[in-house]
């Protein structure tokens, strides 16, 4: 279970760092590849979740909760790459 939850900060952790290191790049290009990078780790994220959900009993309501946020995320973040393609 460790091993698990240290993926799931790890991938997290990767979302908000790829955001930002894009955030900072001189190109829109730069950025775009870095936005693709964060999006992958939100799908990282999503998966483990699941792995979760199908291999434990407990806790339900929070993988629930913890999905709906990354599924956030995930939205936020095709917004605003859509965004920056299209200005």
């Amino acid at each position: 279970m460790f091993g698990i939850t240290s993926q799931m900060r790890r991938a997290a952790v990767s979302i908000a760092a790829n955001i930002a290191e894009g955030a900072a790049r001189q190109t829109k290009k730069e950025f775009l590849q870095f936005l693709y990078i964060a999006s992958g780790s939100a799908s990282e994220l999503d998966t483990i979740i699941e792995i979760l959900r199908v291999t434990t009993q407990g806790l339900p309501r929070e993988l629930d909760e913890l999905q709906d946020k990354n599924t956030r995320v995930s939205r936020m973040l095709k917004g605003l790459n859509k965004k920056l393609k299209s200005s």
